[in-house]
């Protein structure tokens, strides 16, 4: 590669300016925002993919992808630039960005009278451009006081820096959640907080193979850096600045098109295990873990069928059912839905070259192709060699919708579970339709699955147009999070794994991804022990996603009920997810239409205090539960740090309101599940719920938290029907609560908007047992209110 060194201006075009770089090569620097900007290296033959499938502000791209030379989405705000002695200076009025020579770029925000430097290229060389190739390279300066996070779903801390990373999508069954890297998906995202300027991130928009190196690397030729390195495709990156982390966090998910709206059942305990669907008497068993939920008395909302119903033999068939193990489809969908159950089926994207229907799909076209030869590309796919279907073909996508709807949904299956889809095709000219125009697999191999996922909904949408589809994918790249719901893959049973998959969920939803979660008890490997299982579950309620999983050495299901001496905790937990499903669906209305994490690390709502920007084991559930599960083998006690918020904690289960910035020593069981609630909170609760559907929510609880002396926070409660696809559009119920307090009292003011109808007829209110000042609603001293006697705004 050769380092660019030399510029020159060569003028603006509306929100862009250009600069010769020498070689038929320029660069582009658009100002998108205030607090945006994006710098484009465009070769001497144009760009290498002119098309995006991960940025879009409008909340989509079309299915062939947006154009790079599109900025539509995007305020593009008036902004001065001239030349100066340092170079070009381009000013929009909160962030300067000054281009200076040789080539190196040095950023400043301004913050308060002063302009400061937050981010600053290498200046002994920043950019490298393939000359025979499309290899490409970016360094920054590193300072050692900058924190690093980002990147999605990686192993280990979650601060980043020192560390070398690889995106390069790779099915990593029993990854080590310490160490494994690379994984399942490509998220090219980092966001930087600095000591005194702010945060900034960088998203590159490339989803070709690439690596990150954030302080693993030295070069006595240069001071501290860091490196992103691409292996082809374009060097395209945002630039955005915020005073918080968090606003990075928004601005990430807004770029990247937002968050899907499932159903309120997807956040119920979903049941899964690949022993049932393997099992030679399949269908038995799958309705047997109905008898067992109800005997048991447990709480659920959904089955994941492993791909074992397409079974011939010990491999697996897309779209092909083992009427053997399943000799009554319909009527098994059937007992499940008369049971309040949703079916979610795995689906893959790889056919066996003896797959019934290898040669009618390669004969129609719908394959990935080989570099060289005119036929199908080959892969190693689950313990054989197949061809990959190939979703930037229109001709592959009306395939798989119509046997998605024929062998899933006209069953009464209702959702897809898209697997396995990390097509490790590693012929890189392997030749993909690209709608059109041919791209190199290479170049989109992350995108696939997005456009899998995109081919799933999109069938489900049709097949039930009234109802929010509901699917997962484990794959993917940014963007996929508009499509479906996603988890950290096949996960290894161990004590360590349950405190690293919690940072790498953290990670993926500080990079925008935010409905996610874990294999519980663990997929691979020996099967959990008692109190590792019911840990794991303790912690797994209080995430997005929560699915039991597993494809255990010995062959043993992990099973709600596996370990009869401890099925009594475990019961309590499955409650208290249950209790929280109101406050959780809340939150996820929250990620939808105001781009808001619903996991947090501490100090991304704390950032001021310097205990929350060091590694812990606590995590913020939206802004206002702070969960600190027990995640030690044999603990006797949690230590934990509860967060300088300035009004406190309460402690959810005993009522005892705890001081902010402090160490807290609390004796733990195998009961314990410890759970704070922030001082001035009004959490919504159910009580009692089997289901998360709305019409088995019969009894709603706000339970007032408040702050102690005088205080005003607010607070909202969304609901509606649980899957109307109209929802967002007022079909929906909207509570919104202002709380205030004295000495002597708390008062809720409440108002509701929107023109859906609650089933329930009144709303319980609670004050915890350590606080003795009165309650009133809109007035009246009350510890319930009728639901329509609740004004409308």
């Amino acid at each position: 590669m050769k380092t660019l060194k030399d510029w020159s201006f060569a003028g603006r075009d509306g929100a862009c300016l250009m600069l010769d770089t020498g070689g038929g090569r320029r660069l582009r620097i658009a100002v998108l925002e205030h607090d945006l900007i994006r710098v484009s290296l465009i070769g001497r033959d144009g760009w290498r993919l002119n098309r995006s499938w991960s940025v879009a502000p409008d909340g989509d791209t079309p299915i062939e992808g947006r154009s790079r030379d599109d900025l539509g989405g995007f305020s593009c705000p008036d902004f001065a630039h001239g030349e100066t002695g340092d170079g070009l200076v381009i000013d929009t009025g909160t962030l300067r960005l000054t281009v200076r020579r040789p080539l190196q770029l040095v950023w400043q925000a301004r913050m308060g009278d002063d302009w400061r430097v937050f981010a600053a290229d290498r200046p002994t060389g920043a950019y490298m451009a393939g000359t025979r190739d499309h290899a490409h390279a970016h360094f920054l300066r590193r300072h050692p006081d900058e924190q690093v996070y980002g990147l999605g779903e990686k192993a280990g801390d979650l601060e980043r820096s020192g560390r070398r990373f690889e995106m390069r999508n790779l099915d990593a069954m029993g990854y080590d959640a310490e160490t494994t890297d690379p994984l399942y998906k490509h998220i090219p995202v980092t966001m930087t907080r600095t000591p005194d300027a702010g945060s900034w991130s960088i998203f590159y928009d490339n989803i070709a193979s690439c690596w990150f190196d954030l302080g693993n690397e030295l070069d006595n030729y240069h001071l501290p850096y860091r490196a992103y390195r691409a292996e082809d495709g374009d060097l395209d990156y945002y630039m955005s600045w915020s005073p918080d982390l968090a606003g990075l966090t928004r601005r990430q998910a807004w770029l990247t098109g937002g968050t899907a709206f499932p159903p309120r059942w997807s956040l119920g305990y979903s049941g899964s295990t690949m022993s049932y669907t393997d099992a030679p008497d399949a269908q038995r068993q799958l309705e047997g873990f109905l008898d067992r939920i109800t005997a048991h008395d447990l709480p659920c909302d959904s089955f994941q069928m492993s791909s074992g119903y397409t079974s011939i033999g010990s491999k697996r068939y897309v779209f092909n059912w083992n009427h053997d193990k399943f000799p009554d489809i319909d009527a098994m969908a059937a007992r499940f839905s008369d049971a309040g159950l949703h079916l979610i089926a795995n689906i893959k994207p790889c056919l066996l070259q003896d797959h019934p229907r290898y040669d009618e799909v390669a004969q129609k076209g719908l394959f990935i192709r080989d570099s060289e030869e005119d036929r199908p590309e080959i892969s190693v796919f689950w313990d054989d060699e197949g061809s990959h279907l190939d979703f930037t073909n229109p001709d592959t996508v009306a395939w798989w919708k119509e046997n998605v709807t024929t062998q899933l949904l006209a069953h009464g299956i209702g959702s897809t579970w898209n697997d396995n889809n990390e097509y490790e095709i590693w012929d890189r000219g392997a030749r993909c339709h690209g709608f059109g125009q041919p791209i190199d697999i290479a170049l989109i191999r992350p995108l696939q699955p997005v456009l899998m996922s995109r081919a799933s909904r999109d069938a489900q949408v049709e097949h039930a147009p009234d109802q929010r589809p509901y699917l997962i994918s484990r794959s993917g790249a940014p963007g996929i999070q508009r499509y479906a719901q996603t988890w950290t893959g096949d996960n290894r049973t161990a004590w360590k794994t349950l405190r690293y998959n919690n940072r790498m969920g953290l990670g993926l939803s500080m990079s925008g991804i935010f409905n996610i979660g874990h294999d519980v008890g663990g997929f691979s490997g020996p099967r959990p022990g008692p109190e590792l299982f019911l840990r794991w579950v303790q912690n797994g309620i209080f995430h997005p996603r929560f699915t039991i999983h597993s494809w255990n050495d010995d062959a043993t299901v992990n099973e709600p009920w596996m370990y009869p001496e401890v099925l009594p905790q475990i019961r309590e937990a499955l409650q208290l997810r249950y209790r929280l499903i109101p406050y959780l669906y809340t939150l996820l209305w929250q990620a939808v239409t105001e781009h808001q994490p619903m996991l947090r690390p501490t100090l991304m709502d704390h950032e001021d205090d310097p205990r929350c920007r060091e590694e812990n084991d606590e995590f913020l559930l939206g802004r206002d539960l702070l969960v600190a599960t027990v995640i030690e083998e044999g603990a006797t006690e949690r230590r934990l740090w509860l967060p300088d918020n300035g009004t406190g904690w309460w402690d959810f289960a005993s009522g005892h309101h705890h001081a902010p910035g402090i160490e807290v020593v609390l004796p733990v069981d195998l009961g314990s599940m410890p759970l704070f609630v922030r001082a001035g909170a009004v959490l919504p609760l159910s009580s009692g719920a089997k289901r998360a559907d709305p019409a088995d929510d019969t009894d709603l609880v706000l339970a007032v938290h408040p702050a102690p002396g005088v205080f005003r926070d607010e607070a909202v409660l969304y609901d509606d029907d649980g899957q109307a696809a109209d929802a967002q559009g007022g079909n929906h119920w909207l509570l919104h609560v202002t709380v205030t307090g004295d000495a002597k009292a708390i008062d809720l003011t409440l108002r509701a908007s929107g023109h859906w109808q609650p089933r329930r007829n009144q709303l319980h209110l609670t004050l915890p047992a350590g606080d003795g000042r009165i309650l009133r609603v809109n007035g009246q001293q009350a510890d319930r209110i009728d639901i329509s006697a609740i004004p409308r705004r």
